[in-house]
């Protein structure tokens, strides 16, 4: 594993229960906070419309270390999928980031130093959905977000696995050939 911290990526996609429409899908950069990952974190402060970026939380004056920002990666049109964003979203991104401190994943000794940035994916029908399941949502993010952490932090999938798969995996949305 590289230990210079300076820029790692990672992803990871963890399915809903049968049902749900709760896939969670983050994209995650982490680095260090005087690095490329701290100026493009500096840069998200800056809002956009329908992308309001938010830092993760665990309750209010709980920010959680290292600082982590939550960018939605479709547009928020209304106030149900915010709330779903700044709400359950939210709060399991913030609980996977303090789980990979305990685990070690993260050195408790850079909290300080790094930053994350996570781009997250709400499906717009969760809002809408009677049968909505948060703690599902929850699972999926919390659990999606570990797992990007952990890959980004190993430079997982290496350039070997990708290579010696390359003709073996097909992108899971993969319909045209």
């Amino acid at each position: 594993m590289d230990n210079d911290y300076l820029f790692h990526a990672g992803e990871a996609t963890v399915l809903a229960r049968d049902g749900q429409f709760t896939d969670a899908m983050p994209e995650i950069l982490i680095g260090r906070s005087s690095g490329p990952v701290g100026q493009a974190f500096a840069n998200l402060m800056a809002q956009s419309k329908g992308h309001t970026a938010m830092f993760a939380i665990r309750a209010c004056n709980q920010l959680v270390r290292p600082a982590t920002m939550l960018v939605p990666k479709v547009t928020l049109k209304d106030a149900a999928n915010i709330e779903l964003f700044g709400g359950v979203v939210q709060s399991a991104t913030a609980d996977a980031v303090v789980d990979c401190l305990i685990d070690g994943t993260i050195p408790r000794e850079l909290a300080n130093a790094l930053c994350i940035i996570s781009l997250v994916w709400i499906d717009p029908r969760c809002a809408k959905d009677p049968n909505l399941d948060k703690a599902d949502m929850y699972r999926t993010n919390h659990e999606a977000t570990m797992l990007a952490i952990r890959r980004a932090l190993a430079n997982e999938p290496t350039v070997d696995e990708l290579i010696a798969n390359r003709h073996r995996i097909r992108h899971d949305m993969d319909d045209w050939s």
